[in-house]
C-alpha cells in the first residue's frame, strides 16, 4: 500500500485557519489564560520562593511557545511535513505536564498563604491557581486531541 498524504482531518492548519480550526483555536485561550497566569503569579507574594519560581517558569516558558508555534502556523512555516504534527503533539504533553505540576504547586502556595499574610496576598494567589488550572485543562485537552491528529497523520 503506497503511503498517502495527510488528510485535511490530520495536518496543520496554515495562516488564518488557525483561528477557525479545532484543536488550534486553543492557542488564543492558551495565550491568554497562561499571559493571565502570569501576570498573576509575577504580581503574588511569594511564601516559597522555589515553588513560585517553578510555576513562574513555566508560565513563561508556555507563554512564550505557544506564541512562537501560533505565529508559525499562521505565517505557514510548517508546510505539509508531518514532522510539525509530532512537535505539536510533543509539546502539548509537555505543556500539560508542565502546567498540571504547577497547578498543583501553585495551589500549595496558595494554602502557605491562607494564615499569616494579608488577604489581597491570598486573593491573587487563589486567582492564580485557578487559572493555572484552566490552563492546564486547555493544554489537555489540546493535547489529546494533537495525540489523535498524529496518531492519524
Amino acid at each position: 500500500m503506497a503511503p498517502s498524504a495527510p488528510s485535511g482531518g490530520s495536518s496543520l492548519p496554515s495562516g488564518f485557519a488557525v483561528f477557525i480550526t479545532f484543536p488550534d483555536l486553543l492557542f488564543i485561550f492558551e495565550f491568554v489564560f497562561g499571559g493571565l497566569v502570569w501576570i498573576l503569579i509575577a504580581s503574588s507574594h511569594v511564601p516559597i520562593p522555589l515553588i513560585q519560581g517553578w510555576v513562574m517558569f513555566t508560565s513563561v516558558f508556555c507563554f512564550t511557545v505557544t506564541t512562537l508555534l501560533l505565529f508559525l502556523y499562521v505565517i505557514c512555516a510548517h508546510g505539509s511535513r508531518t514532522s510539525w504534527i509530532t512537535l505539536d503533539a510533543a509539546y502539548h504533553c509537555i505543556a500539560s505536564l508542565f502546567y498540571f505540576g504547577a497547578s498543583v504547586l501553585e495551589a500549595l502556595a496558595a494554602i502557605e498563604l491562607q494564615v499569616g499574610f494579608p488577604y489581597k496576598h491570598y486573593h491573587e494567589n487563589i486567582a492564580a491557581v485557578v487559572f493555572s488550572f484552566v490552563v492546564t485543562l486547555l493544554y489537555v485537552v489540546h493535547a489529546v486531541f494533537s495525540l489523535i491528529r498524529w496518531k492519524s497523520s
